[in-house]
């Protein structure tokens, strides 16, 4: 299947972008480039996908959400052919059903490539789950009326969402069976919108529409950007929730969350070019302060408001996974980080996961939730496709009837 893929991608390629614009065939590079990570970096016998490209990464069960979601949008788009995007997101879902472990429907954070079985004593995550189960019911919903679709409702439907609370009105982060339920909550604004919205809208075992309402939404300014913000100040926060929502026309009193990202984005790129003195990486079109690899290892850096840390690192997937909120500031950042720096930062897969230039420190590894948030946002900006298919889910239908009672629909 690998092969046709890439020879079925070769050819699309040569002969569409040559009448596509420029920016048109950036974007096609991007997500194309983009999309074979998530071909090539999977177990073809399982169907799990690494979390990063490092050699003898585990499989991230977020990564394997976005995956699904990305290997649709290859089929859309001409990239994969319909049977080989349907039968290898059969057989992620196949796996996710009969050999990942799950307790009570929810799935541990690292998987062991070759059997599926939990690695580095990672914990049964609930956010990480909720990105799986997003990617998964958007194939169903993309293959409808198909076995693919019944499994992914399947485990789905599974989850016993209330047993995450805890006996408490917000979720829990995890649990771990040495331990039982770690001590930290999403109890503020964060990027667990997702999780959220899955739980309330379950056909099974449902949490109360109340929850929603119960985490924190801590209000701040940057320059004359005010927002509710996240704490870390990262921006993956605001965009991991939108890759498969659409907000845009969803009202929670005064508070739209679509605009929300777009007033977070434009103080995360005001802030690096309020710092471009003290780190030479941050500029007008290099900014998208966010979690990523940096030189001592995976941080979650961050732009005000919030407690941001900083030490002149950029992840180009900050950028993309900012499409949809600033198109033109996100295109002109991407193609000068190409034009600039491509010799050293754009590879196979496209953009690796980040630079430093203050510290002459450039990543060799691509992260697949950093490739996948890159797919999907672009993809949304330019068709709206993964939008429009999550959208239709009687789970989010239900969520937005009980929890958004102004909503524009």
């Amino acid at each position: 299947m690998k092969r046709f893929f890439l020879a079925a991608c070769v050819i699309f390629f040569a002969t569409s972008v040559f009448a596509s614009s420029a920016d048109e065939q950036f974007l096609d590079r991007l997500q194309y480039d983009g999309i074979l990570y998530f071909v090539k970096e999977s177990n073809p016998a399982n169907g799990l996908i690494k979390d990063s490209s490092r050699l003898g990464s585990p499989c991230s069960v977020a990564a394997a959400g976005f995956g699904l979601t990305a290997i649709c949008i290859g089929e859309s788009r001409g990239w994969i052919a319909k049977d080989d995007a349907y039968y290898l997101a059969l057989k992620i879902l196949k796996t996710f059903r009969d050999t990942v472990p799950n307790e009570k429907g929810f799935f541990y954070h690292f998987l062991d490539m070759r059997t599926g079985q939990r690695v580095w004593s990672s914990e049964v995550s609930s956010i990480d789950t909720a990105l799986f189960l997003a990617g998964a019911l958007f194939a169903g919903e993309y293959f409808k009326g198909t076995e693919a679709e019944a499994l992914a409702r399947g485990i789905y439907e599974r989850v016993d969402w209330p047993w995450m609370l805890n006996g408490k009105s917000v979720l829990c982060m995890g649990w771990k069976p040495e331990e039982g339920f770690l001590p930290y909550y999403w109890d503020s604004y964060s990027e667990a919108m997702i999780l959220y919205a899955l739980a309330i809208g379950s056909s099974t075992h449902p949490i109360p529409p109340e929850c929603w309402s119960e985490w924190k939404r801590p209000v701040d300014s940057y320059k004359e950007h005010k927002l509710i913000y996240c704490t870390t100040g990262s921006i993956f926060t605001y965009q991991y929730s939108h890759a498969w929502i659409d907000f845009r026309e969803l009202y929670e009193g005064d508070t739209n969350y679509f605009s929300n990202s777009v007033s977070a984005v434009k103080a995360n790129r005001q802030f690096c070019i309020d710092n471009s003195d003290t780190y030479k990486t941050y500029g007008e079109n290099s900014w998208g302060l966010s979690a990523c690899l940096g030189p001592e290892g995976y941080r979650g850096y961050g732009a005000k408001p919030g407690d941001a840390f900083n030490d002149g690192t950029i992840p180009p997937s900050g950028i993309a996974g900012s499409m949809p909120f600033d198109p033109i500031a996100s295109m002109n950042g991407l193609k000068r980080l190409y034009v600039e720096h491509k010799d050293f930062l754009y590879g196979k897969y496209g953009f690796k996961d980040a630079f430093n230039l203050d510290k002459n420190w450039w990543a060799e590894e691509y992260l697949g939730i950093d490739v996948g948030i890159t797919v999907l946002m672009i993809e949304n900006y330019r068709s709206g496709l993964v939008w429009g298919k999550f959208m239709e889910l009687t789970a989010i239908k239900k969520w937005i009837l009980r929890c958004f009672s102004n909503k524009v629909m």
